[in-house]
């Protein structure tokens, strides 16, 4: 069974997103902001993480997902950004991983659809054992 992290400060999002996740048989655990996110992260080696950018400060999920990058233990696990920064901010533009400078898998907005959620959570576990995504 594939154990999911999800970083959220939302818990109604968090409560959803698990019910979602959990339907397909994942395992969830979580974590209300991005120190015990990252802690946890180190500690229970999930096989995907879901974090969000607004928590404690604004920002908080870019520089998780940054330091999660640069720690040996948590380098190779998949992110995926699930915000609503742009509309928060009235962002004219979206998010795109980025190796340097957003390293994840996807950006997803808030409000995430939840087949949209699952496509991209099997995509992610798809892609680690070299299988073509599903559209």
């Amino acid at each position: 069974m594939k154990t999911i992290l999800i970083v959220d400060d939302d818990e109604a999002l968090v409560e959803s997103v698990t019910d979602v996740l959990t339907t397909e048989g994942y395992s969830v655990i979580t974590a209300a902001n991005g120190e015990i996110g990252y802690n946890m992260a180190v500690d229970k080696k999930p096989d995907l993480i879901l974090l969000d950018v607004m928590m404690t400060h604004d920002h908080e999920g870019f520089g998780v997902a940054k330091k999660l990058r640069q720690n040996d233990v948590t380098r190779k696990l998949p992110i995926i950004i699930i915000t609503g920064i742009r509309k928060a901010r009235g962002l004219p533009f979206g998010y795109e991983p980025d190796e340097d400078w957003l390293p994840v898998q996807a950006v997803l907005e808030k409000p995430v659809d939840p087949s949209a959620l699952l496509r991209h959570v099997k995509n992610v576990f798809l892609e680690a054992v070299g299988k073509q995504p599903v559209q």
